[in-house]
């Protein structure tokens, strides 16, 4: 789900382990068609995928006609298969058309989903460890700094938790009135 962009979508079938039970899903840094290594250790180690997006790829792959080791998940047919879709075309023709059509007009880039991702994961409760390492970040610090938000409820939950500490009468009010 938090996957970078170049992890997904330039994928090489021979990068991508789709035969494992437990849906892990493990490519190496690709960016602008170049296999590269890894920014850090973390970003090294496998990440669980739910077990709807491995058959989604799996399913995928069997019906793309590029079914060469060589040939990118998600190919483009431009030059046979030999070099997948560019993102940034992706995001222009397919992204941003649907996004703008559902009212949304914040700048939207990649890391978009990622931030979502991360601020989503937060507000299900999920233990931060588990969030930095879904997200594949070195430190704890660069999730929750960088990519996580309080979602507005957790915010209004935390604010009434400090008043009923200050003044617990209002609070007993309160729930005397809703009860």
């Amino acid at each position: 789900m938090g996957e970078r962009r170049e992890r997904i979508k330039d994928g090489k079938p021979n990068l991508v382990n789709f035969e494992l039970s437990n849906g892990v899903y493990i490519v190496p840094k690709i960016m602008q068609n170049v296999i590269g290594v890894c920014k850090t250790e973390s970003s090294q180690k496998p990440v669980p995928a739910h077990d709807d997006l491995v058959e989604a790829l799996r399913e995928w792959h069997r019906q793309t006609p590029y079914q060469s080791s060589e040939s990118w998940v998600f190919a483009s047919p431009v030059n046979q298969g030999r070099w997948p879709y560019l993102a940034q075309e992706i995001m222009r023709h397919n992204i941003l058309p649907v996004a703008r059509t559902l009212g949304i007009t914040k700048r939207i880039g990649w890391h978009t989903f990622r931030h979502t991702y991360s601020t989503l994961l937060r507000s299900t409760g999920a233990e931060l460890k588990i969030m930095q390492e879904l997200l594949r970040h070195s430190t704890i610090r660069v999730t929750l700094d960088t990519y996580t938000q309080a979602v507005t409820t957790e915010k209004r939950n935390a604010q009434e938790a400090v008043v009923a500490l200050l003044f617990p009468e209002k609070t007993q009010e309160t729930q005397a009135l809703s009860g």
